[in-house]
């Protein structure tokens, strides 16, 4: 059982991740975008993403929490592994990045969005980050 938990929260991972990297791409485009019938399409787009996204990310913190319960006996044991503490404060930030998204989805689809494309493509890396450390964390289970 514990092998399955794990595969699915590899699989939800990848999937959120995907869309965390295209989010921000798509709110490029649509802020250099000078045409209204494309910010319109982008703006579909951008919706449907989030919308496709959010059940990814709720699905894998929930197989990560699984994962996590039974790795530490039922959380009693979360100390005693600091790197699996460190990642569950890591994804609790990439949850502060994915509802950030919504608000400039919000944002975008009000026309009342400043952030320039530049921004954008700043904001847009910001998951890389999370990703190698996430990986690296779970990968090499470091002591500390």
């Amino acid at each position: 059982m514990y092998l399955y938990l794990k595969a699915f929260h590899i699989i939800f991972m990848v999937t959120w991740f995907a869309g965390l990297f295209y989010q921000f791409r798509l709110y490029v485009y649509h802020v250099e975008s000078k045409e209204e019938i494309v910010r319109e399409q982008l703006k579909i787009m951008e919706r449907r993403l989030y919308k496709f996204t959010t059940p990814l990310m709720i699905l894998n913190i929930l197989f990560g929490l699984s994962i996590a319960y039974i790795y530490t006996d039922s959380f009693k044991n979360l100390f005693n592994y600091p790197w699996l503490y460190i990642k569950m404060i890591l994804v609790f930030f990439l949850i502060i990045y994915h509802l950030y998204s919504g608000k400039v989805l919000k944002d975008l689809k009000e026309d009342k969005c400043n952030l320039t494309s530049k921004q954008c493509r700043i904001i847009n890396e910001i998951p890389v980050l999370f990703l190698f450390s996430i990986v690296l964390l779970a990968t090499l289970k470091p002591s500390f």
